[in-house]
């Protein structure tokens, strides 16, 4: 087996992978105390959250455009420069108490997290169609580095500033964007670029009405939306049961970890019996997650309730974009990642805003047990494709 059977470009991605998921688990840890702090109503105090979000979402498509016409580097380093001015902001924000300030600065990171999620497609450009789920799996283990370093570097960085709060923190922040840029100038191009964005290839309608384009979406919409749903409502369900933020804390943490360890293992489960057989096995893993969850509210079920959530959501979103890169030509590449990427970002962003209003309305085991049709959708559209994939073979 070669050295690097993934190419040179996937450690590197996955070392950004690390970088970014450091960053945004910092600015998701203290966005929202810190937005308590200077919002002029306690209801405004996720907003910058919320925009971030919503950077994510607006500029998931022209990232991906400017990286069909411009490259790779090119997408990823706008990411790299919106997070260190992004950083910046929020810590001058913080500093000067500006709310508005420092929801621009949210909004910036918010792009930093658009360009960010095309790392793992990127990982698959010039890769073996039988290679890409071990590509797509090894730049997602940088996620166990975040997982490790965060909590640690968020405590060490929140007082650099004393005594103000957490502006040290958003100044490592715009550092972690910063850091980005240098994996990524080593990265080398893949696949044709140069030629305009918007041509070339088939119409979108037709590739989005086949029946894997479908299921890849699907999978990694609904992975993503419930992980996020479940992932969010997790702490306010905890401090409701008498549990403490600490508690919360550790939860959290084995989650991301549940999330990104199985890394190592996808990407060869995927070459040995195929994405499809993996998506829905993720489907099924989360549905177990569900159980656990729901049946005791004690810390040990949500421990292994949320461990089952991260490692369905790998299995999902791993699988899902393994069919993804096999659902368009290179050509067709930007404007198809683009509209898979920015349906992602929005079922995020509503699972997101709708988590604390459901645990609120219908309660825990109500949220655990909601995901059961989500999930059955996804089954649906991967067996489809598997039925419709089997019938052509046989024509």
């Amino acid at each position: 087996m070669p050295l690097l059977p993934y190419g040179r470009n996937a450690p590197l991605l996955a070392l950004c992978q690390a970088l970014y998921s450091t960053s945004l688990m910092i600015t998701v840890t203290l966005a929202g105390l810190a937005g308590a702090q200077m919002a002029p109503s306690p209801a405004l105090s996720t907003l910058p959250l919320a925009l971030m979000m919503i950077g994510n979402i607006a500029t998931a498509g022209p990232v991906s455009l400017l990286m069909q016409r411009f490259g790779r580097r090119a997408g990823f380093t706008l990411g790299g420069v919106a997070a260190a001015l992004g950083g910046l902001v929020c810590a001058y924000a913080v500093v000067w108490g500006s709310f508005v300030l420092f929801c621009a600065g949210t909004a910036l990171v918010g792009v930093f997290q658009a360009a960010s999620m095309y790392f793992r497609l990127a990982a698959a450009d010039g890769v073996a169609p039988e290679r890409r789920g071990g590509a797509v799996s090894l730049v997602l283990t940088g996620g166990i580095l975040a997982a490790l370093i965060a909590p640690t570097l968020t405590l060490w960085t929140k007082d650099w500033w004393a005594p103000i709060p957490f502006a040290g923190s958003f100044l490592a922040l715009a550092v972690l964007g910063l850091a980005t840029l240098v994996p990524v100038a080593a990265l080398a191009e893949h696949g044709a670029h140069g030629g305009a964005s918007g041509v070339g290839g088939r119409p979108m309608g037709m590739i989005v009405r086949q029946p894997i384009f479908i299921a890849a979406a699907a999978n990694v919409a609904v992975g993503q939306g419930v992980m996020v749903l479940v992932m969010h409502a997790t702490p306010l369900a905890m401090i409701g049961c008498g549990l403490t933020v600490g508690d919360a804390a550790g939860v959290i943490q084995w989650h991301v970890l549940g999330m990104y360890v199985p890394s190592f293992l996808t990407g060869r489960l995927i070459n040995r019996i195929g994405a499809a057989p993996v998506a829905a096995l993720g489907a099924v893993v989360l549905a177990a997650s569900a159980t656990v969850s729901a049946w005791d509210q004690s810390l040990p079920f949500f421990q292994g309730g949320l461990v089952l959530l991260g490692i369905g959501w790998n299995f999902m979103y791993v699988a899902g974009t393994t069919m993804l890169t096999q659902s368009h030509t290179v050509e067709e590449r930007g404007r198809v990642q683009g509209v898979a990427e920015m349906t992602v970002a929005v079922t995020g962003a509503v699972a997101s805003f709708a988590s604390g209003g459901l645990i609120s309305q219908i309660g825990w085991t109500a949220v655990n047990v909601g995901m059961v049709p989500l999930l059955a959708l996804a089954v649906a559209a991967t067996l489809w494709y598997v039925a419709r994939s089997a019938r052509l073979k046989m024509a």
